[in-house]
Parts: structure tokens; C-alpha cells; sequence
């Protein structure tokens, strides 16, 4: 713990502290009492209050016809500028939130794409050439099957048969004594 360390006193707490004795009250402000303010009333209601006041106790003074006085919103004028300009930001901000999403769908639609094929690519089985002969092949096992107690009958097909395998080793270059 040798760290060294320096503090600064400014004069403006050397006074805080030497006024710290003296506290001084603040004021508190006191609310002021609501009055309720009376729409102002034109020369027509005054006439309408006047007439009923004179008709009698059955109309209790009310005019019949009393206006009702709704505030009207200026649009001349905003209130809260900065109010405006946050709303224009927010509402900038909502459409680039909106551009961006579609572009990450697009970029999505992209990517999974690209990994179907790449898939596809990389897992494909090797396209297998076909077996030479599968037809004569297949030949001689029906006809091995239909004949049973007679294979000589399947002569001529089992002679096809050779053939068609000499001819596929001939292609491959296989020779066979």
C-alpha cells in the first residue's frame, strides 16, 4: 500500500463547510387553488339565461340551447418540435428495420440454396454404370424357372447370355483364353 495520492480542496467546499452551520430553509411554493373556469358566454346564451330565468321556476335557469366548447387541436403550429423529429427518426429507423429483415430473408433463401446444393454435391452416390448384359441375364433365370425338369430348352438364351458377356469384356478390354 505505498500508492501515493493527492486531494484537492476547492474553495468552493471550504465555504460549503463553513456555511454548513447556517442552513439555510428553502422556500417551498405553495399550490395554488384550482378555480373553475366558466366558458365565456356570447350574447345569445346570455339572452337564452335571461329568458328562462323569467319563464319560470320550471326551466330552473338552464338555457336550452347551451354550446359545448371542445378544445380544438391546432395543427398550425407544433407543440413539442422535438417530439416531431423524434417521431420522423422513429419513423426513418422502422422503415430501415423493415429493408433490413427483407433483406436477410433474401439472404437466407440464399444461403440454404447454396448448402442444398453443396449437399447434393458432396453426398451424391457415384452414378453406377449399368451391368452389361442384365437383360440376358435375367432371361436365363425365368427360363431356368419356368423349365425346371428341362434346363436344355434354356440353351439358346444361356448362348445369348455368353455372347453378350464376351462382347462386354471385349469392350473393357479384358481378354479371356
Amino acid at each position: 500500500m505505498s500508492e501515493s495520492f493527492t486531494i484537492q480542496i476547492s474553495s468552493n467546499l471550504v465555504s460549503h463547510l463553513l456555511d454548513d452551520g447556517k442552513k439555510v430553509k428553502k422556500k417551498t411554493r405553495k399550490p395554488k387553488p384550482r378555480i373553475p373556469r366558466e366558458p365565456p358566454q356570447t350574447a345569445h346564451t346570455k339572452q337564452l339565461a335571461n329568458d328562462s330565468n323569467a319563464k319560470g321556476p320550471s326551466s330552473a335557469g338552464w338555457p336550452l340551447d347551451t354550446p359545448l366548447y371542445l378544445p380544438v387541436p391546432s395543427q398550425q403550429t407544433p407543440k413539442y418540435p422535438e417530439l416531431d423529429s423524434i417521431k420522423s427518426v422513429l419513423h426513418e429507423s422502422e422503415k430501415v428495420v423493415e429493408r433490413l429483415q427483407k433483406q436477410e430473408e433474401s439472404l437466407v433463401q440464399e444461403v440454404t440454396q447454396r448448402a442444398k446444393e453443396l449437399h447434393e454435391k458432396e453426398f451424391k452416390l457415384p452414378h453406377r454404370k449399368p451391368m452389361p448384359c442384365s437383360d440376358q441375364k435375367d432371361a436365363c433365370l425365368t427360363c431356368y424357372k419356368e423349365h425346371v425338369k428341362d434346363p436344355l430348352k434354356c440353351a439358346q438364351v444361356v448362348k445369348d447370355f455368353a455372347d453378350c458377356a464376351r462382347r462386354a469384356r471385349q469392350q473393357l478390354g479384358i481378354n479371356n483364353n
